[in-house]
């Protein structure tokens, strides 16, 4: 059975999670209203044009999800052989 202090951590994490939804809005990142404004102003020249774009959206976001998930992978691989040296060790 789970204590009271995980159910009260569980209930503050919904919280958080439920809360936003609940307002509702926009919830865009700041790099794109970063980028937004930058074009905007005078004289704004691009340094250089992308190689290549992808054909959509859905494309983009399942690049980005495979850079995050070979970085956890990397970072995982990192931490568990560190941990695997220390129990050798001892």
């Amino acid at each position: 059975m789970m204590s009271k202090r995980s159910v009260w951590m569980l209930a503050c994490v919904a919280l958080i999670v439920v809360v936003p939804l609940l307002m509702g809005g926009e919830f865009s990142g700041a790099d794109g209203e970063a980028a937004a404004l930058i074009e905007t102003r005078e004289g704004f020249t691009p340094w250089f044009d992308p190689i290549w774009e992808p054909p959509s959206g859905e494309i983009e976001s399942l690049f980005f999800s495979l850079q995050a998930a070979l970085g956890a992978l990397v970072i995982g691989y990192a931490i568990g052989r560190a941990r695997g040296r220390r129990e050798a060790r001892d």
